[in-house]
């Protein structure tokens, strides 16, 4: 039997405008859901429970009047905690920000509270949004309500974890380098990153971290339990406005999902990006998928990727152009957390002795670690524009490659694992290349759930001396049960097909023995 936590975003919002529930009692239930589990989860870190409630109540004295109702009226929702919500501190997980209170709203909170939206609070994330984890000294570390000695992933993971504990019907995350798309995978959830410039980052605290840096921009984006409660959310965060942002976001239409057909697409699909193997369970997702939108009508083809090595080179080349003074003013006196430190030290090494270190690590067999280390650290302005050229070209060569194989959409693993044991994305910054390469590309790219490891099927990794493979293995043993997402990803501008292509793909996992709907907790 479902209870009213168990209901999606977009039958909320049905049920309240026709009277069948109020907004005061879908609040309530919801906030009931969360002091139920957040102890566990940690994944609510700022209530605001008082004000939810107080929202909730004008929202059906509204109704009572007969005044018109946005389309997610009296629909509770999270924040995650990079946005700025009135009254609210934003500290992106460092000691030095606490007490950093904003007192001003961002046009993406203001267009859910316009559309009746209920913001019951704010959610985890990991010190400084670097890393595919929700861990910081501020608030503690978020636990994956598929098993708790798991991530939920990160950024946004706190955001994840609570809509997969039914603590929330729909959130806004946000995604730099994966950070929805990562989170949706690992929780069992529905997630979507927009083309870059599709969504204002005005919401943002500016000045915090990475203001200025757009050889890739961040996009903001909604999680959810179903693709329907996405295409709601994204009709009322895609809405075009007279308003000009700071960030010149441009008028683009935003198109009906629901007007296109998956039947006639022809779509690309790959398991393996030639830099970091796919465990099993993602590229047999991967499969199903693809074979279940040939069925659908969809002529399906094997895509080859853009240079997966290259991406690594134009994104960490990118983040770490400026030596890392960002983070460091950000953090203060505080120390990073292992997760980030990793990173951090590197931009902090003399570039001769960076040299020998990569070389060494290389002899012994570190690879990955060796290459990383090769394309971080401080640029000059010319080199920094040679790394936006190539941005450029990586770009160009992704587009012709979709135009060679006359692709509208492309499947893929969102994430080379399942969710991460706590601590090990210290060593696992490869197994991100399946989410990051879109953020360069700028292209939409969503996440869709669909199925969960299954006994037997962990892992089939190679032996190795490379501490990222070692790692690997240790996260997939034991994995089986968790949730696992395929990745849908389209041209710019096109979120439509991203949309369409994951209902379809909705549609054929949900029914299926193995799709991650409830989590243990």
């Amino acid at each position: 039997m479902q209870t009213i936590t168990d209901l999606s975003a977009s039958v909320l919002a049905e049920m309240i405008q026709a009277g069948e529930l109020s907004a005061l009692e879908v609040t309530e239930a919801h906030i009931r859901r969360i002091e139920a589990v957040n102890e566990r989860i940690n994944a609510v870190v700022i209530p605001l429970f008082d004000k939810a409630r107080a929202q909730a109540r004008e929202a059906d004295e509204r109704r009572a009047r007969g005044e018109p109702l946005g389309p997610l009226h009296g629909v509770p929702v999270t924040i995650k905690e990079q946005y700025r919500v009135a009254g609210t501190q934003t500290t992106l997980g460092a000691t030095n920000q606490i007490g950093n209170v904003y007192h001003d709203e961002g046009p993406l909170v203001t267009k859910l509270r316009q559309a009746g939206a209920i913001i019951l609070g704010k959610t985890n994330i990991i010190q400084t949004l670097a890393g595919p984890e929700s861990d910081n000294r501020v608030y503690g570390r978020s636990n994956n309500p598929w098993n708790l000695e798991r991530t939920p992933g990160g950024s946004s993971g706190g955001e994840a974890a609570i809509i997969a504990a039914r603590g929330s019907a729909l959130g806004l995350a946000g995604d730099f380098g994966g950070s929805t798309r990562i989170p949706a995978h690992f929780c069992g959830l529905h997630g979507l990153k927009p083309t870059s410039g599709r969504l204002t980052n005005d919401d943002f605290a500016t000045g915090l971290l990475g203001y200025g840096q757009e050889v890739f921009i961040p996009q903001p984006g909604p999680i959810a339990r179903t693709v329907a409660d996405l295409q709601l959310a994204m009709a009322v965060l895609a809405e075009t406005s007279l308003h000009t942002t700071y960030d010149l976001v441009p008028p683009v239409p935003w198109p009906d999902p629901n007007e296109v057909r998956v039947e006639g697409m022809r779509i690309g699909f790959y398991t393996d990006n030639g830099y970091f193997p796919a465990a099993p369970a993602l590229r047999r997702a991967v499969e199903e998928a693809a074979e279940a939108l040939q069925d659908r009508g969809a002529s399906v083809a094997p895509f080859t990727p853009p240079d997966a090595a290259e991406a690594v080179r134009i994104f960490l080349g990118a983040v770490t152009s400026g030596g890392g003074d960002d983070y460091q003013r950000l953090l203060g006196d505080e120390k990073p957390i292992p997760q980030v430190a990793g990173m951090l030290r590197g931009l902090h090494t003399p570039p001769f002795v960076m040299s020998i270190i990569q070389k060494v690590m290389a002899a012994q067999g570190q690879r990955y670690l060796a290459h990383m280390m090769q394309c971080m650290g401080p640029r000059s302005t010319e080199k920094y524009w040679k790394l936006v050229e190539a941005r450029t070209d990586y770009r160009a060569r992704f587009i012709q490659a979709l135009d060679t194989g006359n692709f509208d959409a492309v499947i893929c693993p969102p994430f080379a694992l399942p969710a991460l044991t706590h601590g090990s994305s210290e060593h696992l910054f490869p197994a991100l290349t399946y989410a990051l390469t879109y953020n360069i590309l700028g292209a939409p790219a969503g996440v869709v759930a669909a199925t969960r490891v299954r006994p037997g099927e962990e892992s089939d990794r190679e032996v190795s001396k490379d501490l990222a493979d070692i790692t690997a293995q240790q996260v997939e043993k034991g994995s089986a049960g968790l949730p696992v997402g395929v990745q849908v990803v389209a041209r710019h501008w096109r979120e439509d097909i991203v949309l369409a292509v994951m209902a379809a793909l909705e549609a054929h996992f949900r029914p299926t023995a193995d799709y991650p709907e409830y989590p243990p907790i």
